[in-house]
């Protein structure tokens, strides 16, 4: 029997990392405030390291977008899987050559694209689709920003997120 609801559960397991990483930062500074000496000075790395993983965690609960979704998401050694009801497929994580964000499926998806492979659809809210942060993080230049801002935008057609070579004139801005 669990006292808490299962709203307030969800809710707290997509804030972990920043619920973590406030506590690390808690410790490190009641070290840093209490007894001084050694623990004092080791008080400040592990403030500073929880502070790091409460921004990063700050990031990864903005890119989940709940599950439910059609199909399952794994990653693994740097291979991005996506079996769904109608289809799925598989590409490597390193050899990613366009990540565009289609907004006008039901629900969004992400179209990762591999030379010389079926461009492979992924629903938002997919069963374990947060892993494609970690799988996204490979991507050269890729900035998580960029990323969160067009899945929390409102865009009305598919967007290129971030590509390996340009197929665009160099003047020409990304988005």
């Amino acid at each position: 029997m669990s006292f808490i609801r299962p709203e307030a559960r969800a809710a707290l397991w997509r804030w972990r990392e920043v619920l973590a990483g406030l506590a690390v930062a808690l410790l490190g500074l009641s070290w840093i405030a209490g007894p001084g000496g050694l623990l004092g000075w080791t008080g400040w790395p592990v403030a500073a390291a929880g502070l790091a993983l409460a921004v990063v965690g700050v990031q990864r609960a903005r890119f989940r977008t709940g599950g439910g979704g059609p199909g399952i998401v794994l990653l693994d050694e740097g291979e991005i899987t996506y079996m769904g009801p109608l289809g799925g497929g598989s590409v490597a994580a390193a050899e990613i050559e366009r990540l565009t964000y289609d907004p006008t499926a039901t629900p969004p998806h992400w179209l990762l694209e591999q030379e010389g492979r079926a461009v492979l659809a992924i629903p938002v809210n997919a069963e374990g689709a947060e892993v494609l942060f970690d799988g996204f993080s490979a991507l050269p230049g890729l900035r998580t920003e960029r990323v969160l801002a067009v899945l929390k935008g409102d865009a009305r057609h598919a967007v290129v997120i971030w590509e390996r070579t340009p197929s665009r004139p160099a003047t020409l801005p990304l988005h």
